[in-house]
């Protein structure tokens, strides 16, 4: 196979296809949804194909046979059959608004109209005249329309800090889509997709026939690329890059089928030839970094939070729940299911080591009063991590907390719980991209941290004092047999008990064992 252009940041079907880029054939799914039905809804983070999925539909439905040659449905689909087909996107721009929304709004319906070969929409209410251009292109075709929307929610997602405006937003999508649910019978085919999964009750009211597949098995792979889309497609672009490494470093995101990459991330990759945090570094979730830090979140429970079906969609304007944020925006992902009677429990974890490690950098600045040293002091940690020199390691935390100014505690929510110092220092670890096992569970009872590096092991336990140390930490370690379950491993195994003074606030005990 020979090498071809990477479709870097390119959503256009037609302009992948004709200028001879990499694809990999979604075709297959477009398939299965036209076939097992009619509307449906798609929640995926951003950067993931939604856009380019939602162009293949239009082109599909649009009969551009040239386009397909070679793909799955191309011997499955009736070419000689064109539909009308709407198209609503809101991915460029901000709209501040709920003026801008209904000016955009109407420069799209009017847009379509013109594409589809209309007169122009009389005046009148969105819901009117989305209403009308619906019945237009379906009697001037002569065949039902097709309704393609992307990026359904970005209005009210860019206002997700200005909860008032956020709300006019959603009211005045909601007049748009609840027109899909009424013009039912002028629809062959509708699919909105976007990053949030808003309730049916505050967005899609009277919209009850939505479809949504975001959790559904058969379609994790909708958008992505996979581990064989990986090898096959782009088995070009792998020489000169660790197999492995590709995997853990983007692989991982899963919507309870088939793990799939980011495929922004892995064009970057094949493109620089180097390992970084392309998905993350293309937008700070400051937005998330606030809640989490507001909310005073325990950084290592972000690796064991579980949630329901109406906990994972509990995504409204000003009452957002913690999972469905980080679900949602591609944070976590789905680990497992487990069924309570008829009811799926989802078991969330991040994906993968870009979206661990910077997600826990970007924690860990917020939980330090000074965010300019984190990347120094997680350099010297790794050092002395790979010496195990633990004095040092001792003495880096002991100077960190010592560090922290009274006034910065008292001002700061976040250092006010006692969860903050385990933070701190599970975030430090976890940011280094360690292999890290929070809260990992045995027999005896549930150790604080386990940090496998370096054919070693470290074994963690933290507690908080009042004031002076009591050496209760290392002993739990051990009266408890945490270390039992490694020993078959043939590797050292490190017990290390910290203690946090409640009073003084720093690090007053650590105690080292080797066995």
């Amino acid at each position: 196979m020979s090498r071809k252009k990477l479709p870097i940041g390119i959503q256009t079907f037609a302009k992948i296809r004709e200028a001879d880029y990499y694809y990999v054939d979604k075709t297959r799914f477009a398939l299965r949804l036209i076939d097992e039905g009619t509307h449906y809804f798609l929640s995926r983070p951003r950067r993931f194909g939604k856009s380019l999925f939602i162009d293949t539909l239009g082109e599909l439905f649009e009969g551009k046979e040239a386009l397909f040659r070679g793909l799955y449905c191309h011997g499955q689909w009736d070419w000689s059959v064109r539909y009308p087909v709407i198209r609503l996107s809101f991915g460029s721009g901000v709209m501040e608004s709920r003026a801008e929304l209904d000016e955009r709004i109407a420069y799209l319906l009017e847009h379509n109209a013109q594409r589809l070969g209309l007169d122009e929409l009389p005046p009148g209410p969105v819901p009117n005249r989305f209403g009308t251009l619906i019945e237009r292109a379906g009697q001037r075709h002569g065949r039902r329309v097709v309704v393609l929307v992307d990026e359904y929610d970005k209005p009210i997602l860019d206002n997700l800090t200005r909860p008032d405006v956020a709300r006019q937003m959603r009211d005045g999508l909601r007049d748009l889509y609840s027109v899909i649910k009424d013009a039912d019978a002028h629809i062959r085919f509708a699919m909105l997709t976007g990053v949030s999964k808003f309730s049916k009750v505050s967005l899609f009211s009277g919209l009850n026939n939505l479809n949504d597949i975001t959790v559904d098995a058969r379609y994790s792979a909708i958008c992505g690329y996979t581990d064989a889309d990986v090898d096959g497609e782009f088995a070009p672009e792998l020489p000169g890059l660790d197999r492995q490494r590709i995997r853990e470093w983007y692989n991982g995101y899963n919507w309870t089928g088939e793990s799939v990459y980011n495929p922004f991330d892995l064009l970057l990759l094949f493109s620089n030839r180097d390992f970084r945090a392309y998905w993350f570094e293309t937008g700070t979730p400051t937005f998330l970094i606030d809640v989490l830090t507001e909310r005073r979140t325990f950084l290592p429970d972000l690796e064991r939070l579980q949630a329901s079906d109406s906990l994972l969609s509990a995504f409204e304007a000003g009452d957002i729940g913690t999972e469905a944020l980080l679900f949602q925006t591609g944070y976590l992902t789905i680990g497992g299911v487990q069924r309570l009677g008829v009811m799926p429990r989802y078991r969330l974890r991040y994906p993968n080591l870009e979206v661990r490690a910077s997600l826990t950098e970007a924690l860990l600045r917020r939980l330090s009063p000074e965010p300019g040293p984190v990347l120094e002091r997680s350099g010297r940690l790794y050092g002395l991590l790979e010496a195990n020199d633990f004095a040092g390691m001792e003495q880096l935390f002991t100077a960190f907390f010592a560090s922290i100014p009274h006034d910065w505690f008292r001002n700061t929510p976040i250092a006010q719980y006692e969860g903050y110092y385990a933070s701190v220092f599970y975030a430090y670890f976890a940011a280094l991209g360690l292999d890290i096992v929070p809260e990992e569970s045995s027999n005896a009872g549930r150790l604080d941290m386990a940090v496998r590096f370096n054919g070693q092991v470290y074994l963690f336990e933290f507690k908080v004092v009042e004031i002076e140390p009591e050496g209760g930490a290392l002993a739990q370690i051990k009266a408890r047999g945490y270390a039992d379950k490694y020993r078959d491993r043939q590797e050292p195994i490190h017990l290390v008990g910290v203690e946090f003074s409640r009073e003084q606030r720093r690090v007053v005990g650590f105690e080292v064992e080797t066995q």
